[in-house]
């Protein structure tokens, strides 16, 4: 039987975990009440907390829009509004009666009919780290703890499928609250480590080294478990267990080739690549989303449960238009693209699709023709896996600057998705220290979101 991580279950089938020291005094007062020590397990399993929704969603691509993306100049146009506040970009109708897009998402306006729009996401945090961490972890920073990203808790609570890693990153963690936080190494993510629109794309440590072939290597392999057999009688500390995480992980992504075939695009054809916006010939020399997007749908087709995937740059304090205008139309085409693959295939139900980023921006235009951070509202989209089609969740004001109507905050957000997910967020994760932390705490699920 593995050994289980400290606070957390075991690997082995039954659940079997080792009580802690105060475990067994609580036990042994139970049982002079006439409560045994499986009595006592019995009942921490029935506890509702630790029931778990029936999930949606058996995979979710997050699309992370780094810097901070403008609702007012994407999702939640304001076209009566003075110059200073509305931009200078047009407003364009949708697929949903009533609902405007800018301009710039001419595509994803024909796909709205299968989206929902959030308007009023909002928090305090108007600096960029943490931003991040409220909206990857559904928790305020904190100096005492960082919280594990939605990622790593997918990871640890649903382990992998197959050969598959559990939660991957591309083309890199975008962010450094993308990780595991308090929860080990192990659930961290797999990052590509290169961007999968550059000629001569590979995975790094996805093949054999040059000279070793698999004779050679189930050789070498044997040996470094000897070593590990050695080191493990004396340690059982964190970094020995990750380390056998990511070794058995690459493992098994070496020996299957069904898995290794999943991060390259290849075997697609010149029409689905079309279908992203990619031209049909080959790579490109410039960042891609829909190169990103589509090896998304490649890695959660083989079995990923969850895909951070970050694209663009949109932290515009100054010419904010022309970042806009050199990186929403690929963008639009690539969303776009993913949201029609995904439903041709039939995996749109049971993909929980997520565009984010970590605040909006100002909805007045600066002097320098930027807007600035603006956590107080902004928009994010969810699609597939359990949400709602074809509708918009709350409203900004008529300067997109406040809330007005069904805010939904961070803690919301992030415990709508587990529950899609199937993932009580209520449910505690151990600390170091042996410490409970909820996965999330004081949110609640948002049901006008879901189906």
């Amino acid at each position: 039987m593995k050994t289980a991580l400290p606070g957390t279950w075991s690997a082995d089938p039954s659940h079997f975990r080792r009580p802690r020291r105060r475990e067994f005094l609580y036990a042994g007062w139970l049982g002079g009440i006439g409560l045994t020590m499986d009595g006592l397990f019995r009942l921490q399993a029935e506890e509702p907390a630790a029931r778990s929704p029936e999930p949606r969603a058996k995979s979710v691509i997050h699309i992370y829009l780094q810097g901070g993306f403008a609702h007012m100049d994407s999702f939640d146009p304001k076209p009566d509004a003075p110059l200073e506040y509305r931009g200078i970009l047009d407003s364009i109708d949708t697929e949903m009666t009533g609902v405007r897009f800018s301009s710039h998402m001419r595509e994803t306006a024909l796909v709205a009919d299968r989206l929902t729009v959030v308007r009023s996401l909002t928090h305090s945090e108007v600096d960029h780290s943490r931003g991040e961490h409220s909206m990857f972890t559904g928790y305020r920073p904190s100096p005492a703890l960082v919280y594990p990203s939605a990622g790593s808790v997918v990871a640890h609570e649903l382990g992998p499928r197959g050969a598959m890693p559990p939660y991957v990153c591309l083309p890199t963690a975008g962010s450094q609250f993308l990780g595991s936080g308090y929860l080990s190494n192990a659930f961290g993510p797999f990052a590509l480590g290169a961007d999968p629109a550059r000629a001569g794309f590979s995975v790094r440590d996805l093949n054999y080294p040059a000279g070793i072939d698999e004779s050679r290597f189930a050789l070498r392999k044997s040996w470094k478990e000897l070593v590990e057999q050695h080191f493990r009688r004396g340690e059982s500390d964190d970094a020995l267990t990750t380390m056998d995480s990511f070794s058995q992980r690459a493992y098994s992504l070496l020996d299957s080739p069904e898995a290794k075939a999943a991060f390259s695009l290849n075997g697609e054809t010149d029409a689905t690549r079309q279908l992203y916006g990619m031209s049909a010939w080959g790579p490109v020399l410039r960042p891609s989303a829909g190169a990103r997007f589509l090896m998304a749908r490649r890695l959660v087709e083989a079995g990923v449960r969850f895909v951070t995937v970050t694209y663009g740059a949109w932290d515009t304090h100054s010419y904010h238009y022309r970042g806009i205008e050199t990186q929403m139309p690929d963008l639009d085409r690539a969303f776009a693209g993913l949201i029609r693959d995904l439903e041709q295939r039939g995996l749109l139900d049971s993909t929980l699709v997520l565009i984010t980023s970590e605040f909006g921006r100002t909805p007045k235009v600066n002097a320098g023709g930027g807007r600035d951070h603006w956590p107080r509202v902004f928009s994010i989209v969810m699609a597939g896996g359990g949400v709602r089609r074809g509708q918009t969740y709350g409203a900004s004001d008529p300067l997109a600057a406040e809330v007005a109507d069904t805010p939904l905050s961070a803690e919301d957000y992030a415990t709508t998705v587990y529950h899609l997910l199937g993932i009580d967020a209520r449910r505690s994760l151990m600390s170091p220290g042996d410490r409970p932390q909820a996965i999330v705490m004081n949110g609640n699920v948002a049901a006008g979101l879901l189906i």
